[in-house]
C-alpha cells in the first residue's frame, strides 16, 4: 500500500504550489516535503515533479495523481471531524476565526473567563480578513460580517455592528470641511460597506492614510490625520473623538458564527460558541 503521509504532502504541494508553501501549511520542513514526494515517485514508478533549478511544476501524471487526492484528503477531513465532533469533555485545541478588532474587542473577555472554568482547553485565537475554511478546518469556528454562504454550516447571527465617521474635536475645528482628509482600508477591503460609505463622504476630498486594519486607522484619526469610519465598538469615551455628520445614513454589518455541521456536538466547540453569542446578547 502507498503510504498516505506521502500521498498527503504530495497533495500539500500540488495545492501550495511550492515546498515552503506546503511545509508551512503541514507544519513541517520543506527537506521533509521534498523526501516524502520523493519517496512517492519512488513507490509509484512515476515522476510527479519536474524539477528544473528552484521551481518545481507538476507533470501530467503528477496532475492526475493530484487530481484524485483531493477526494482521499476531503474524505480523511471528514472522519477527523466526526471524531472531533464526538468529544464530550470541555477540553482541547479550539481555533476560532474572526475579524482582527472585533476579536480584541469582543471575544478575548469571554474566552479568557471559559478558559478559567474550564483549564483544559487550548484556544487558538485567528485573528484575520479572510474566511477560514470550516471543511478544511482551518478553523472550528468562524466569525464573519456576511452571512456564510456555502458548506455544511451551523450558523447563527450574533448582532450588528455600527460604523460612523469619526474625527478628533481638534481635527474638524481647525480643518475647513473643503481641506477635510479621510482614513480608509487598503484594496483589500475597497468594497466594504464601511469603506464605500466612507469614498461617498469623501467626494472629491482625497485619503491622507490607507491601512489594512482599524487598529491603524484608529490611531491614525487620534493623531490628527483625518476622518475613518469606525466600528462604534472601538470609539471609547476617554479617546476624546466627535462623531461627523453624513449622508447617506452610516452603514452596520451583520455579525454571523458558523460552525461546520459535524462538529456543532462537540462539547468544547459548543462550549466556546455559547460564550460567545452570551458576549454579544
Amino acid at each position: 500500500m502507498t503510504d498516505w503521509e506521502d500521498l498527503r504532502h504530495f497533495a500539500a504541494l500540488a495545492q501550495s504550489g511550492s515546498l515552503s508553501a506546503a511545509a508551512r501549511r503541514l507544519g513541517v520542513e520543506h527537506a521533509t516535503v521534498a523526501r516524502r514526494v520523493t519517496a512517492l515517485e519512488h513507490d509509484l514508478a512515476l515522476k510527479l515533479v519536474d524539477r528544473r533549478g528552484r521551481r518545481l511544476t507538476l507533470t501530467a501524471d503528477g496532475v492526475r495523481v493530484a487530481a484524485h487526492l483531493g477526494a482521499m484528503e476531503e474524505s480523511a477531513l471528514a472522519v477527523a471531524r466526526v471524531a472531533a465532533g464526538a468529544r464530550e469533555t470541555i477540553a482541547g485545541e479550539v481555533q476560532i476565526s474572526a475579524p482582527h478588532s472585533l476579536a480584541a474587542a469582543k471575544l478575548v473577555a469571554p474566552l479568557a473567563e471559559l478558559r478559567r472554568r474550564h483549564p483544559g482547553l487550548a484556544l487558538h485565537l485567528l485573528g484575520e480578513t479572510r474566511s477560514a475554511s470550516l471543511d478544511r478546518r482551518e478553523a472550528e469556528i468562524a466569525i464573519r460580517l456576511s452571512r456564510p454562504a456555502e458548506g455544511d454550516l451551523v450558523i447563527r447571527k450574533l448582532g450588528e455592528i455600527a460604523f460612523a465617521p469619526y474625527a478628533t474635536a481638534a481635527y474638524l475645528a481647525n480643518t475647513p470641511e473643503t481641506d477635510r482628509r479621510f482614513i480608509g482600508y487598503d484594496a483589500a477591503l475597497e468594497e466594504a460597506p464601511q469603506q464605500v460609505a466612507l469614498r461617498s463622504l469623501a467626494a472629491d476630498r482625497p485619503f491622507a492614510l490607507v491601512a489594512s486594519t482599524l487598529e491603524i486607522q484608529l490611531a491614525a484619526v487620534r493623531a490628527g490625520m483625518g476622518i475613518a469610519m469606525l466600528p462604534e465598538f472601538m470609539v471609547e469615551p476617554g479617546l476624546d473623538l466627535t462623531h461627523v455628520a453624513c449622508e447617506p445614513p452610516v452603514p452596520s454589518r451583520e455579525v454571523w458564527l458558523a460552525i461546520h455541521a459535524d462538529l456543532r456536538n462537540a462539547a468544547p466547540i459548543r462550549a466556546v460558541a455559547e460564550a460567545i453569542e452570551a458576549a454579544f446578547r
